[in-house]
């Protein structure tokens, strides 16, 4: 028996929403992660994007656990002298609620350009309300 590898043209893709709500970030990051990457199906390829489209709502009410709220923190710098920054987990929440959600999820994926690819099908939302029920996204198990 041979081993079915996946074209780019063979991929079925389907809607997820996952609330946010209530759950511990890195948990919540690593089920979205797998199936962005289309880990959870059968026929996932390595090198295709096999993955799904999923929407993150609730972005805002994610609990983490510990002291994170003030230990976490997120580091930036612009490449130019004097341009390094912090910012702890508390205050990225008041100024970019959804962008922690954003982070850990985009530091599971792959970094190439395929993961780039994958990343664009995260879509993820303050708020309870998003604009891609045309696609009649379907609730992910959490």
């Amino acid at each position: 028996m041979k081993t079915q590898l996946l074209k780019k043209g063979e991929v079925d893709r389907k809607w997820y929403v996952a609330d946010a709500a209530g759950q511990t970030l890195g948990r919540l990051a690593v089920k979205v992660a797998t199936v962005l990457m289309g880990k959870h199906k059968p026929t996932f390829t390595s090198h295709v994007d096999s993955g799904d489209f999923v929407i993150v709502v609730n972005a805002e009410k994610i609990k983490v656990t510990g002291k994170k709220m003030e230990k976490k923190l997120y580091m930036h710098h612009t490449q130019w002298p004097g341009g390094y920054s912090q910012t702890a987990l508390r205050d990225l929440r008041k100024t970019k609620p959804g962008h922690a959600v954003r982070l850990a999820i985009k530091r599971m994926l792959p970094k190439t350009r395929l993961g780039d690819q994958i990343y664009s099908k995260l879509k993820v939302y303050t708020g309870s309300d998003h604009p891609h029920t045309a696609q009649q996204p379907v609730p992910m198990q959490m």
